[in-house]
């Protein structure tokens, strides 16, 4: 005898028959319709999806072919966009799977949607996922897979703040603790539910929870409570969130009338079992429950030493359970038998059924069912007592140490599954640290960047205002320069005009004139007078040709302007520093066909290195040579002193301005340098061919 729990697992709904006329009936009708579905290639896959559903769905048909519509049905799904459509339909594949027991489909359906459900992030159905392969584990008494899977999706249905489905992964963890003889966590476990419970109105799971907590007292021997929390179980039966067809009434009487067997108050059992066996359509919606009650009639019936329908009852829900293969009631139901013909002195049947009890029970290798019939076996064979005792006593140990291990396993998955949590909380609270940590690092350095570059900036700008500043002092020096040649030069064309208006035009107009008086006389004393006149003219054209040289002066002077500068530098070299100085410039240079800009930077280049020279060569003599070199101006300065490291120079800000002179000139630097043996820097600019000569 046993109560009765919603978690027992389906069974087939209907007892085996031979409806040899309706199998025809449906075998013909099917056959039309594969024909039908066959010849219509143009009917959608969402139409022909529907119709697969609707009939792997019917529980007219064989299970065969409600097994071959529904992988017609699967093959569409997954050819279809994996979308939340198409994971309400994978679903729907699970549970017609599950309804035609058919385990492994179910769990590889379920898998499926797992593993879809986590590519897409989608939680709602990771975790309703994670409770189908839940049942599935159920299903195969691997409890352990079973509270871990139920586990984890009671923690997404708690992030998703969905209170009704955490409270039924509540009821499903505490069924699993029951199952496994956990009775305390068991408790614990559905009180938890309830509290969630007090917050929406379900009274499908308020039942399931009454039911439960019912069942516990009635193991723990409570009775008061398990009667108490029956009672609200079955209030809580409204009809509408509880549908009739799970004859949850029905259920409610046995389990009551169950507790009342333990009480050993066999005539309330009794009326509690009657009571409910009148409920309607009991045999055909739940066959199980209805054997079960027979069997626990006819076992109160028995102890009240009422022997009219007995051992018939025995017999009538033997039957059902054998057609719908219970082996767990098969047993249970054997075991009464056993017990009922020991009570009529007939040991032959009793001996019988308790041992077919005990094979049927070793088979199944279900430890409680070994050790009730072992316990029958002891009542009905004194004789062999001892042995079954001994062995009783064995496999209850062992029952007991994988009752405490199973316990063990649930605690600690529920621990470890925690401290994976609290670790990965950790982990991501040290992860969003580091990330802080190495922000911050990236904006400093970003800043330090920004600063860096700014000051890189600023110097460049500073570097360029002191370029235009120098190069503006040169350009004012030939200015100057310039000016004063100008000045020279207008001064001395006024000198010019003077000497050509006031000195020779005034003796050309006299000679011109005392000519053309000579013209008249034609004796000796013409002759010696236009010769006297022809000196006069040689004296003019002297005079004229020393205006002349004059003129070509002021040119050379015009020319000579950069020359002029540059002999300057020399001259205040020559003047501050005691080195000994020589210098010299190719007259062949034609300075007026080099352009002002390339001016500038040979002159700052050569400042440059002359200050150089002076700040750290410790020499005794500079050298500076300008000369022509084919079409190219070259300068070269050396220095006989104590040379540098050119690689350390590379960064000195005043190697980098000539380099930079030089590639605005579209010149080339040689720079050779030893310890000890000096320098010597040669720069060369080409002459430009297209640059015209200055006035």
């Amino acid at each position: 005898m046993k109560s009765f729990s919603i978690f027992d697992i389906i069974q087939k709904l209907l007892l085996k028959k031979n409806y040899y006329i309706l199998f025809i009936f449906f075998t013909i009708l099917i056959g039309c319709t594969k024909n039908k579905i066959g010849n219509k290639n143009n009917i959608p896959s969402r139409d022909s999806l529907s119709i697969f559903l609707t009939l792997a769905n019917d529980d007219h048909l064989p299970n065969v072919y409600k097994k071959k519509y529904n992988q017609k049905a699967l093959a569409i799904i997954l050819n279809q966009k994996d979308d939340s459509i198409n994971k309400v339909n994978l679903f729907k594949i699970a549970n017609r799977y599950y309804n035609m027991n058919d385990t492994k489909g179910y769990f590889n359906t379920s898998k499926l949607i797992l593993e879809r459900s986590k590519n897409s992030h989608d939680t709602v159905n990771i975790a309703k996922a994670y409770t189908y392969l839940g049942d599935y584990y159920v299903t195969k008494s691997v409890s352990d897979s079973a509270f871990y899977c139920y586990y984890k999706a009671e923690k997404l249905y708690i992030k998703l703040n969905d209170n009704y489905n955490i409270a039924k992964t509540r009821i499903s963890k505490a069924n699993l603790r029951y199952n496994e003889n956990d009775f305390s966590d068991s408790e614990l476990t559905v009180f938890k539910a309830l509290r969630v419970l007090k917050q929406i109105k379900a009274n499908d799971l308020l039942y399931d929870s009454y039911n439960l907590l019912g069942i516990l007292y009635n193991e723990r021997e409570e009775y008061g409570k398990a009667l108490e929390f029956h009672n609200k179980a079955l209030t809580s039966i409204d009809g509408k969130s509880i549908p009739s067809i799970f004859q949850s009434k029905a259920t409610s009487l046995n389990n009551m009338g169950y507790v009342y067997v333990n009480l050993k108050n066999y005539k309330q059992a009794k009326n509690y079992f009657e009571e409910a066996l009148k409920q309607e359509n009991l045999f055909i919606e739940k066959p199980i429950l209805y054997a079960m009650l027979l069997d626990n009639l006819a076992y109160a019936k028995f102890k009240l030493n009422e022997k009219n329908e007995l051992p018939a009852l025995f017999y009538k829900a033997l039957k059902i359970r054998d057609s719908l293969h219970l082996t767990s009631g098969i047993i249970i139901n054997k075991t009464h038998l056993s017990e009922y013909y020991a009570a009529q002195n007939d040991i032959l049947k009793a001996t019988q059924y308790a041992k077919e009890a005990l094979i049927l029970s070793r088979s199944t290798n279900r430890l409680r069912s070994i050790l009730e019939s072992l316990k029958q076996m002891g009542t009905v064979d004194p004789k062999n007592a001892a042995t079954y005792s001994k062995e009783y006593i064995l496999i209850n140990d062992r029952l007991q140490k994988a009752e405490r291990k199973m316990g063990e396993k649930f605690s600690r998955i529920e621990y470890e599954t925690d401290e994976i949590k609290v670790e990965n909380t950790n982990l991501e609270g040290q992860n969003k640290k580091l990330l802080l940590i190495f922000g911050s690092f990236i904006i400093l350095a970003i800043l330090l960047y920004i600063i860096n570059n700014q000051k890189v900036k600023q110097r460049e700008l500073l570097f360029k205002q002191q370029q235009q500043q120098a190069n503006a002092e040169i350009y004012n020096l030939l200015i100057n320069q310039q000016n004063t040649i100008e000045i020279n030069s207008i001064k001395e064309k006024k000198r010019v005009a003077r000497e050509l208006h006031d000195g020779v035009l005034g003796r050309l107009f006299g000679v011109r004139i005392n000519l053309d008086g000579l013209n008249k006389i034609k004796d000796d004393s013409g002759i010696e007078m236009r010769l006297n006149y022809l000196t006069e003219l040689k004296n003019i054209e002297q005079d004229i040709r020393e205006i002349s040289h004059n003129l070509n002066r002021e040119k050379s002077e015009l020319i000579n302007n950069f020359v002029a500068i540059v002999t300057n530098l020399f001259e205040e070299q020559k003047k501050t520093y005691p080195t000994k100085f020589l210098a010299h410039i190719d007259p062949a240079i034609k300075w007026d066909s080099i352009d002002n800009t390339d001016k500038i930077n040979i002159y700052r280049i050569l400042q440059e290195s002359l200050q150089n020279c002076n700040k750290y060569a410790n020499a005794t003599k500079i050298k500076v040579e300008f000369k022509k070199q084919n079409d190219s101006l070259v300068l070269k300065i050396s220095d006989d002193g104590v040379g540098f490291n050119i690689n350390r120079a590379k960064k000195g800000i005043g190697l980098q301005n000539i380099k930079t002179r030089t590639i605005e000139c579209e010149g080339t630097l040689e720079i050779k340098t030893k310890k000890e043996e000096g320098t010597s820097i040669t720069l060369v600019i080409p002459i430009k061919k297209t640059q015209k000569p200055t006035a």
